[in-house]
């Protein structure tokens, strides 16, 4: 049998990566959230060639160079292919950065693998792609949050070896507060 594939996501992904952004909405009770369209995914996320064949692949991890990031285009993805061939996990991410450590981090925004595919290492093989890109990279750290309530997630990530870190809050500020707060010295 066949191993999955890891590949940074063409273009030609986006109804997959879409599907499974759907699918991880609605086991966290938010499909009603969901904004991302198959637009907006093209429009946000920087891909990797539709052909692997026509770009030399990148000295540190051996994949295809990818589309570079920008401002309005921030996101990667990593999408894994079943040997049966369909994109059946993703892990979409950006980057950031640790004044502390005076170095580039990777913040994964969300990692999903279908249901019917779990219990395969699936999940745990798009966490090794994400750690090698960052040690590639000599990035300072992975992170990522998980709901408290998804106990199955913080004990498969305490497993590979990550820390809940109980000292942080997170903070946000969307839409009209966004607006808001924009405006407070206009």
């Amino acid at each position: 049998m066949s191993s999955p594939v890891v590949r940074h996501a063409r273009r030609e992904d986006v109804p997959a990566i879409l599907s499974l952004i759907r699918e991880l909405a609605d086991y966290e009770k938010e499909l009603h959230s969901v904004e991302a369209t198959e637009a907006t995914l093209l429009s946000t996320i920087a891909f990797a060639p539709s052909s692997p064949d026509t770009v030399s692949p990148s000295p540190e991890s051996g994949l295809p160079i990818t589309e570079s990031t920008t401002p309005t285009k921030p996101a990667r993805c990593f999408v894994l292919e079943s040997p049966e061939g369909p994109v059946v996990g993703i892990a979409l991410y950006f980057y950031n950065y640790s004044t502390w450590r005076a170095r580039a981090g990777i913040y994964l925004e969300d990692l999903y693998v279908k249901q019917s595919e779990r219990g395969k290492g699936y999940g745990k093989r798009l966490l090794v792609e994400l750690a090698k890109e960052l040690v590639a990279m000599e990035g300072g750290r992975l992170e990522w949050s998980v709901l408290k309530w998804n106990e199955p997630s913080i004990k498969f990530y305490e497993s590979i070896g990550a820390k809940m870190m109980n000292e942080w809050v997170g903070m946000r500020v969307e839409r009209e507060g966004l607006t808001k707060l924009a405006g407070l010295l206009g």
